[in-house]
């Protein structure tokens, strides 16, 4: 009978603990566009034939630094991920929410505790008057007792699995969130080494520039010295030289505000922190950013981390509406102790000692709430309301991903467009400057127009040094964009 009973509850509860009162989850349906909007097929032509994007959310994203090939690049996105305490926090996030799935997961199983007990007790004698001379002669005993309880919540509705399924969903959010973190980390490091890249060239030809007006400002006091010249042009010369100073001097602004920035970003000291100053400007020339087709299918948003991590924060919303709905319903605990007990200590193992109970030691197995001041209809609601939120952030986060993409995609056009011209402006500038210097060598032009020209030179060959940092950073904020990589050319 007893056997008979046990399977029947075990298989009873087997089959209610199946359900679940979640409702059924899907991604929503966001009708991306089959590729983005800014698309030059003359790029694809260029670099052979690409391969169909796939989703890479749960998939590492790669070292794609490496396509700029610098090795002194290489070396510091590796300090950075072992170093970085924004990352280490990130990581201890991802375990915190790890470690809550552990914790939830022990509710599946039954508790199990043990213990041990004496007291020590005297007892009235019932057939005679509490204060007769035959009640005083009871004597006082010590009662041992060793016992083990067991207790279990039966998941009638999916109360237990749902909130587990739920966690499970949170630690999948943090460990986007992580994934996420070391995308941004990973794009910073490289956008301020190529900022400080550009600076220095922009530095290293400031530096020629002053060099050139300090032996251009000699000369014209030497020739202000012997009347060959006014002192107009001599004041000009000494102006010169001090707007390249002066230039000179913020950009050692910016790129200290740089080297600092890149050394928190690899967990280091900024007072002991020095990034070299190696570049030259036609360094900067050399270092072309790698070309990232702009056709590429939409559905490449879903390896970015951060939308990941909202499907995630969707579906753990989605569970704990699930779980709101198990209030309305029964719930059962089911509990069973067993042990022994004593007067004696020597006796309390021995099989006639033994004691056992199977049942709530108080109060009813089965419960269910009647009326809650709707205090239950009131969390139903919230954990609506938290999934309508969680849906709202998910349309949000593609629709900022879309935006992303379509910005730096425009920008990387226009930004090889704007190149391609400066390059030509600082090129004619610099043969316009070499003429000018020619003629007024020979008396031919005056000083002014001479300075004229070295300032057009300057300026065009500072933008061009610009433009080509700019096109290194955006290219890093495109694969950052795109979720940290895309998919290799096939080879031709």
């Amino acid at each position: 009978m007893n056997r008979t009973l046990t399977i029947t509850l075990f298989l009873t509860t087997s089959f209610l603990s199946a359900c679940s009162l979640a409702p059924d989850f899907s991604v929503p349906d966001m009708s991306l566009p089959k590729e983005f909007k800014e698309n030059t097929s003359a790029e694809q032509d260029k670099i052979g034939e690409w391969k169909p994007a796939i989703s890479l959310e749960k998939e590492e994203r790669g070292q794609w630094w490496k396509v700029f090939g610098d090795d002194a690049l290489n070396d510091l996105e590796k300090q950075a991920i072992a170093e970085n305490n924004s990352l280490k926090a990130a990581a201890s996030r991802v375990e915190q929410a790890r470690a809550l799935v552990r914790a939830n997961a022990a509710s599946i199983l039954p508790d199990i505790d043990i213990g041990g007990n004496a007291a020590r007790a005297k007892s009235a004698d019932a057939s005679n008057a509490p204060f007769s001379k035959t009640a005083n002669k009871l004597k006082p005993y010590t009662l041992y007792s060793a016992n083990a309880t067991a207790s279990y919540e039966v998941d009638l509705f999916g109360r237990v699995r749902d909130t587990e399924s739920a966690f499970n969903f949170d630690a999948e959010a943090q460990d986007a969130l992580y994934k996420s973190t070391i995308l941004a980390l990973q794009a910073d490091v490289a956008q301020h080494y190529f900022w400080l890249q550009t600076i220095d060239a922009e530095r290293n030809l400031l530096k020629n520039t002053v060099k050139v007006r300090t032996e251009a400002r000699r000369i014209m006091q030497k020739r202000l010295s012997v009347g060959s010249i006014g002192e107009i042009e001599a004041s000009q010369a000494d102006s010169d030289l001090a707007s390249a100073k002066a230039d000179l001097i913020n950009l050692d602004r910016q790129r200290g505000v740089l080297e600092n920035a890149l050394a928190v970003l690899l967990g280091k000291n900024p007072s002991e922190y020095r990034f070299a100053e190696t570049l030259q400007e036609t360094e900067l020339a050399n270092t072309t950013p790698p070309l990232i087709p702009s056709d590429i299918p939409s559905e490449v948003l879903q390896r970015r981390p951060d939308i990941a991590s909202a499907v995630a924060n969707m579906a753990a919303a989605n569970e704990r509406i699930g779980v709101a709905r198990t209030a309305f319903f029964p719930s059962l605990f089911l509990t069973a102790s067993g042990g022994s007990q004593s007067t004696s200590l020597a006796d309390i193992f021995k099989w006639s000692s033994r004691s056992w109970a199977i049942g709530q030691t108080a109060g009813s197995a089965l419960a269910m709430n009647i009326f809650d001041s709707g205090r239950n209809f009131g969390n139903l609601d919230a954990a609506h309301a938290a999934y309508d939120e969680a849906v709202a952030n998910y349309r949000q986060h593609v629709l900022v991903a879309m935006g992303d993409v379509e910005n730096t995609l425009s920008e990387q056009k226009l930004l090889a467009e704007q190149a391609s011209e400066q390059e030509l402006a600082a090129a004619t500038s610099t043969r316009a400057h070499e003429l000018v210097q020619k003629r007024y060598d020979s008396g031919d032009v005056n000083y002014s127009e001479v300075v004229e020209a070295e300032r057009n030179m300057l300026a065009t060959n500072r933008a061009l040094i610009q433009t080509r940092g700019t096109r290194l950073t955006s290219t890093i904020s495109l694969i950052r964009a795109l979720g940290g990589g895309w998919n290799q050319p096939t080879q031709q």
